[in-house]
């Protein structure tokens, strides 16, 4: 007869409190909480320690939850029966499943199956083959591990389970890689992230169909009637589901908040489909991914989604299902020579199937070797979904503890391996080595020759003024004389967003996803289209998916490639509606800084405040009034050289200001040598550069040369004060001459230099914008 054995009561909800002598360890909500922050705090900790070796974060998660678990910290049975009682289990492996749930309806969300329509013949024969070998390779191990230490799996389950897990290639966890590397937009990237994509749709039909096969049948015939039941949820969904999505779609306009009643009739039919699937006796998680593929990934509706939902998910629940598998996860399970024996092949059978099939097709056409090897790497990537196949396997008792924790710690070398492997194989720095080109300036011999410019910019609220300021800049009436590239900048976050980005994210202005294919839906890119086809200037939009802090390497390197003359950035303040500067975000003011120090151009800070207004203004309209105040000095002469050939357009007037000192202010000395020199031989270069102004102001009725006498910094100020009503100032950064000295102990933004500075402060009152010109002069200067 077997031994009474007494069960724990449910644990209550919450406790009375310490001071009426309760534990609150011993009741759910409090114990729960104290999980989520250890949780929290234990695999942040790690990220940020892993950071410098460039690993995904999800790394870190799967670190943390094996070191919370028995394999490490539980092996304390007093901490593990203190914070993680197995009685407490259900509830966190609950809250960790919802986290899941809603991971994969983003992850629905994210998956575009018209991008897997247009997927090349090289990306889905790439796909194809990191499927099929591994997949392979996995049933061959299965047989090996069958025999050792899983002899009670069920056969056909734990084949295809084994299959699976050996075939996936992680979509969230490549996309964060491939963005670090710098790789996301190259060619190599976008090869990965399609193969990848198609492979994502292939093992989740996989993982349905081992699903199926490994409930406890009574009947050969239920995992038929599973399988057919799936189907029919996902014909259903698509029937009747797909066009209430659509018609909520088509009612959200762009700029305006999304309904809230959308977003909760959204979050509770993906709980419902969840349910649904789960009574069918597939997972739950199939009916919210089915539900995130069925929304329309065109409109603001799928972002606003992602924006409610991303982050308490990715930030808070799934750590949580990171935990829950390492509680699963016991490494002293492998034990003795055959288990490690074991672990090696599975890792070997892994890499093996994965990168020799990748490679091998690759080459087949005739991809270069060290790319080929790279993109078998990048396939090889594991992560989260590797885990979510993993625990299902645990808990339909597929997979035993042992052969869980062999696959575990399969999945977790692998991902640790991929970026250092890539960097040392594909070294993606000798792409962004330094090209040699001429004009690096605007300042040059030949000004009617193609001015270059990269223009970057952080959110819609850029565009107009930056339009406009390339209508101002388009010079003379010829089609090739000037040519825009366009740049988004977006921070790559922790968020698993990065996947949508990358669907965003543009190459040489042409789609990511397919060279032939339209714009779309990207409000962005069709403005800049828009102004294309009336201007007739080449403008080509791109975006750059960097972290803060190495963003100005896409910058720099950008520039570098396409041989741009100037870089334009955005200051990192914006013109509020009463007219003050207000901060974005004062991260941008560093990228802006480190840009400057290190761009092989010349580099302009555009203070944006409306110039033009809130629209394109087309060339016939265009009427603005733009002053360059000089000072002397390289940068003037840059900012000089800019405002000449926006004097060429039609629409608008230029008024050129020097400054001089006062005679009083400097001495006799200075009179006597500006009155020397008769024969011009000295003739400073200020004085050359001005003098070609001041011959073309007889020529040209659109340009006007004024020279204004200063004492003192305060009269500099009532000087500029009297052009506060033009539309854009052109000024350098760090001028030359003792009025720049004069002027420095009033520089707020060195970036901006003391006279940007000064048309920014709360001082000067002007609703001009003004774009702060650095001029870039080494060795090799741009008008050789």
């Amino acid at each position: 007869m077997a031994p009474n054995v007494t069960c724990p009561g449910p644990m209550k909800a919450t406790s009375n409190g310490a001071f009426q002598h309760d534990n609150p360890l011993d009741f759910a909500l409090p114990l729960a909480i104290l999980q989520i922050c250890l949780v929290l705090v234990v695999t942040r900790c790690l990220a940020f320690v892993l950071k410098p070796l460039r690993q995904p974060r999800v790394i870190a998660e799967i670190v943390g939850g094996i070191l919370l678990g028995p394999s490490a910290l539980g092996r304390n049975k007093s901490y593990l029966k203190a914070v993680f009682p197995p009685r407490s289990l259900t509830v966190l492996d609950t809250l960790a499943n919802i986290g899941l749930l809603f991971f994969l309806f983003l992850a629905g969300l994210e998956l575009n199956f018209k991008t897997l329509q247009r997927t090349g013949k090289t990306a889905l024969s790439i796909a194809i083959a990191g499927i099929s070998v591994p997949f392979a390779l996995g049933i061959g191990s299965a047989f090996a591990l069958r025999a050792t230490i899983a002899e009670d799996a069920n056969a056909a389950a734990f084949f295809v389970f084994m299959g699976v897990a050996l075939s996936i290639t992680a979509f969230p966890v490549l996309a964060r890689i491939l963005a670090e590397l710098k790789l996301l937009t190259t060619d190599i990237g976008k090869m990965a992230m399609s193969a990848a994509a198609v492979n994502d749709v292939a093992a989740w039909i996989l993982l349905a169909l081992a699903v199926a096969l490994s409930g406890h049948n009574v009947s050969h015939i239920v995992p038929l009637w599973v399988f057919l039941c799936g189907c029919g949820f996902v014909i259903c969904a698509s029937l009747f589901v797909s066009p209430i999505f659509k018609w909520m779609s088509r009612r959200c306009q762009e700029g305006e908040p999304v309904s809230e009643t959308y977003i909760c009739a959204t979050l509770a039919a993906v709980l419902a489909a969840a349910f649904v699937t789960d009574t069918i006796g597939i997972h739950a998680m199939f009916g919210a991914f089915v539900l995130g593929v069925l929304v329309p990934k065109e409109g603001p509706f799928a972002g606003a989604l992602v924006e409610k939902v991303e982050d308490l998910v990715s930030g808070l629940f799934l750590p949580l299902y990171f935990v829950s598998s390492g509680l699963k996860t016991n490494v002293a399970t492998i034990r003795g020579v055959q288990s490690w024996g074991l672990l090696v092949l599975v890792i070997c059978t892994a890499c093996l199937g994965k990168i020799v099939g990748t490679f091998t097709v690759a080459k087949l056409w005739k991809m270069p070797t060290a790319e080929a090897v790279a993109l078998g790497f990048l396939m090889n990537s594991k992560g989260l979904v590797e885990l979510i196949v993993l625990n299902i396997g645990k808990d339909r008792k597929v997979l035993n503890d042992q052969t869980f924790a062999i696959m575990v710690l399969m999945a977790l070398f692998t991902t640790f391996i991929t970026t250092p492997v890539v960097l040392a194989v594909y070294k993606p720095a000798k792409r962004t080595k330094k090209i040699d080109y001429k004009h690096r300036t605007i300042e040059r011999k030949n000004a009617n020759s193609q001015l270059r410019l990269l223009a970057c910019f952080h959110s819609a609220r850029n565009i107009p003024s930056m339009i406009n300021l390339f209508e101002a800049s388009r010079g003379t009436d010829k089609h090739e004389s000037l040519c825009v590239y366009a740049m988004h900048l977006m921070e790559l976050s922790e968020r698993s967003s990065a996947i949508q980005m990358v669907q965003k994210a543009r190459r040489n202005g042409l789609p990511f996803w397919n060279k032939g294919h339209s714009s779309g839906g990207n409000h962005i890119v069709v403005a800049f289209e828009a102004f294309q086809q009336l201007s007739k200037v080449s403008v080509r939009s791109m975006t750059s998916i960097s972290s803060l802090s190495d963003m100005h390497e896409d910058i720099c390197g950008t520039a570098e490639r396409k041989r741009a003359a100037i870089i334009i950035l955005p200051f990192h303040k914006h013109q509020r509606l009463d007219g003050s500067l207000e901060t974005t975000r004062a991260e941008f003011r560093g990228v802006n800084s480190t840009v400057l120090e290190h761009a092989s151009c010349s580099v302009g800070i555009l203070v944006d405040r409306g110039l033009g207004g809130n629209a394109h203004v087309s060339a016939s309209n265009v009427s603005y009034q733009i002053v360059v105040l000089f000072l002397g000095g390289h940068d003037d002469h840059e900012a000089l050289a800019y405002g000449t050939r926006m004097a060429e357009h039609p629409g608008i007037k230029l008024t050129v200001v020097r400054f001089l000192v006062e005679p009083k202010t400097v001495g006799e000395r200075v009179q006597i040598e500006g009155e020397s020199n008769p024969g011009g031989n000295a003739v400073s270069a200020d004085e050359e550069v001005l003098a070609d102004i001041k011959d073309r102001v007889s020529e040209d009725d659109s340009v006007n040369y004024e020279e204004r006498a200063v004492g003192s910094s305060n009269e500099v100020i009532a000087a500029i004060r009297a052009y506060s009503r033009c539309n854009l100032f052109l000024v350098g950064r760090m001028p030359d001459g003792e009025i720049a000295l004069a002027l420095n102990e009033r520089i707020e933004y060195p970036e901006l230099g003391p006279v940007g500075s000064l048309l920014t402060s709360p001082d000067l009152s002007t609703t001009a914008s003004v774009l702060v010109v650095q001029q870039y002069n080494e060795k090799a200067p741009a008008d050789e």
